[in-house]
């Protein structure tokens, strides 16, 4: 049994896909366990719980983070948007990534698909390069990278 005594418990008002939640949790949760753990928001996934793979990707104020090794107290403020809030957010970029059929197995696609997300608001129009350097730093075991920087393209160029 976990003893809360030795962390911060805090009611925090978190804006998670431009809703407004009330969590009492402690200050050092990784917003990933608050997102699926608390608030039932299941389609961020969770990898290696280190910030190594990316399959816990979210969006923090526009900025791709990985949510399992950052504090949901960083968040407190701010504005949190998960692969269930892309739709509103970039429908172009998913529709792209159902027309060059980028996921396989479908496990890394959240997080691939929210730090694309992220990297479009940075850089509407990256180049070939930026993308890989970017999007390869997102794990992905069945290995579609070219995929990727196909739907990525196609969501630059339509």
């Amino acid at each position: 049994m976990l003893n809360l005594q030795y962390y911060n418990i805090s009611v925090m008002n978190l804006r998670i896909n431009r809703k407004r939640y009330k969590v009492d949790v402690p200050e050092e949760m990784p917003i990933l366990w608050v997102l699926r753990d608390v608030l039932d928001l299941t389609g961020t996934k969770y990898g290696c719980g280190k910030g190594l793979c990316g399959s816990c990707t979210v969006l923090l104020d526009d900025v791709a983070i990985r949510s399992c090794s950052t504090p949901v107290i960083a968040a407190e403020g701010k504005h949190i948007t998960t692969i269930e809030g892309l739709e509103s957010y970039n429908k172009k970029l998913q529709q792209s990534w159902e027309e060059c059929s980028v996921p396989q197995c479908g496990f890394c696609q959240p997080g691939q698909l929210m730090n694309a997300a992220g990297m479009l608001k940075d850089n509407p129009n990256p180049n070939k390069e930026e993308i890989q350097e970017r999007m390869y730093g997102n794990l992905c075991r069945c290995g579609t990278y070219k995929r990727i920087q196909d739907a990525i393209d196609l969501t630059i160029n339509s």
